[in-house]
């Protein structure tokens, strides 16, 4: 089972899908860290990000790896805290802007996403990535919450100042950033992570009662 979930930057996703994730029992697969992890490697080895063609063949040869607690690696080294960085921040937006970047991303999404029961977050998740994801969500909130999350996880950053960087995220995000048309919208402005959760788990629960079955998660359908 793929449970998808999309959404605009800080209406939550990575949170709950990594809560969810464990949960369920499910693995848990951050498509923003993979263009985290090519944009550290690619700075790791000086490489331009205008580079199109030599980005390609970083990720083609360098294929991102998840290991267990959500730990991101790529090239053989572990870069969980590296690609959370500054640097990091500013540097992802030129290279996930690359289509043909982005194609190898996918490819390697969809070959994680086959290895089992997953819970992916990201964007163009429910439409492109994983278009027959068996749950589709899509995560947003209030700018102003949006923000203040932001802030809550960055020191010294003003939250009018993230309010500002977040919209011009939005905008620089737009083309990659789609709701698909099955997707379960969730306002997460007024709800806890835990309840948000719970919506989620509820409507993975419906589908395994609607489909008859369980997966290798070990699901099972409720009386």
């Amino acid at each position: 089972m793929i449970v998808a979930i999309d959404g605009p930057a800080g209406a939550g996703k990575s949170s709950v899908a990594r809560a969810l994730a464990v949960r369920l029992g499910f693995r848990y697969l951050d498509t923003g860290a993979m263009y985290r992890a090519l944009t550290w490697l690619a700075l790791h080895h000086g490489v331009d990000l205008g580079d199109v063609t030599a980005l390609v063949a970083l990720a083609d040869e360098s294929p991102v790896e998840f290991g267990e607690g959500g730990g991101v690696s790529i090239a053989g080294h572990d870069v969980t805290l590296e690609i959370r960085q500054p640097e990091i921040d500013s540097s992802v937006p030129t290279v996930a802007r690359h289509e043909e970047v982005r194609e190898v991303m996918r490819d390697r999404q969809r070959a994680l996403g086959e290895q089992g029961d997953s819970v992916i977050e990201g964007r163009d998740i429910g439409v492109v990535v994983a278009p027959h994801a068996d749950v589709k969500v899509w995560l947003y909130a209030d700018p102003q919450v949006r923000a203040s999350r932001r802030h809550a996880e960055r020191d010294g950053i003003e939250v009018e100042e993230l309010a500002d960087e977040m919209r011009r995220r939005d905008a620089r995000d737009a083309g990659n950033t789609h709701r698909a048309d099955d997707a379960v919208e969730i306002d997460t402005t007024l709800l806890s992570l835990e309840q948000v959760i719970d919506r989620i788990e509820a409507l993975v629960q419906e589908r395994v009662a609607a489909t008859g079955f369980s997966r290798s998660s070990g699901l099972e359908r409720r009386p």
